[in-house]
């Protein structure tokens, strides 16, 4: 598989650069910083098992857009976030090292073949994975566990007026997941490399509003269907067996207010369905007022 998404990452970009002979437009490039901080202290006078904590979050969210050809828009996104939380403790005062609170590397490249048709086709390439990952306590690593995604199909660009614009494609997805000296599943003692394969059909939509220069709003709602599933003998008989058929479901919202300049508060929610993790769905909100800074 490592094999196909090398080649895979090779046609996408020759199409780029054999589609650039034209040089339709420079590259639209959005890039921001944050930084989100929350602490509590508590004096010994006072009663009640109060302790202490801090937080932090940080954040680096990009877009890189360029109409290459006439033929081909190119459209690079980066989401990028890490924070740990320091807990004290309510007897002894002492802090608790550090536990990680927020952990996200998401990178996806779409090239889009603007036909100016009813649809158009696109091809896409996400590498979706976390800078550290401490499941195993005796054997920390970076950048796992890791799923790469290919995709090609039709979109149709449902809104485009200024900065809005809504964009929803539906297309054939190849997934490969890859676990790096995760827990042998024969023998609990070893580790070992652990990958599956599985393909489907994959509907995404992304949105984009600005209000007003003070207020925006990003959404992404995705759709995975898998039609098969490299590792589906592993639960054969049991109560698991069909779980890999059920659709996954990625719902993200983002809405930021600039209070000042270098002020934002950002309101994210996250809702997360996948039956092979958790029967019910996962959720997760986060209200942050910190320092945010535009590279671009």
């Amino acid at each position: 598989m490592k094999g196909f998404s090398m080649l895979y990452l090779a046609v996408f970009f020759a199409l780029a650069i054999s589609a650039s002979g034209e040089d339709e437009a420079g590259w639209e490039k959005s890039f921001n910083l944050g930084l989100n901080i929350t602490q509590a202290a508590y004096s010994d006078s006072w009663e009640g098992g109060e302790a202490g904590s801090f937080s932090w979050v940080a954040n680096a969210d990009g877009v890189f857009k360029r109409q290459v050809s006439p033929k081909f828009n190119l459209k690079n996104t980066v989401k990028l976030a890490f924070g740990q939380t320091h807990n004290q403790d309510v007897e002894t005062k002492k802090w608790a090292k550090p536990e990680k609170s927020t952990d996200k590397i998401d990178l996806e490249a779409l090239g889009l073949f603007t036909l100016h048709k009813w649809v158009d086709p696109y091809v896409a390439f996400r590498f979706e994975s976390q800078f550290f990952d401490a499941s195993i306590d005796t054997n920390k690593r970076y950048i796992n566990p890791i799923t790469l995604t290919e995709s090609a199909g039709i979109a149709r660009t449902l809104l485009k007026k200024d900065k809005d614009e809504i964009l929803s494609r539906l297309g054939l997805a190849i997934k490969e997941n890859i676990n790096r000296d995760a827990v042998s599943p024969d023998d609990p003692t070893t580790t070992e490399n652990i990958t599956s394969l599985d393909g489907g059909l994959e509907s995404v939509t992304d949105v984009t509003m600005v209000f007003n220069d003070k207020l925006g709003y990003v959404g992404k709602l995705g759709l995975y269907r898998a039609f098969f599933f490299s590792k589906k003998d592993d639960f054969e008989g049991t109560e698991a067996e069909d779980y890999w058929k059920a659709i996954d479901v990625n719902l993200e919202n983002t809405i930021t207010a600039s209070i000042s300049k270098y002020i934002q508060v950002t309101f994210y929610t996250q809702l997360l369905y996948d039956k092979q993790i958790s029967k019910k769905g996962r959720l997760k909100e986060t209200l942050a007022l910190g320092l945010t800074y535009k590279l671009m």
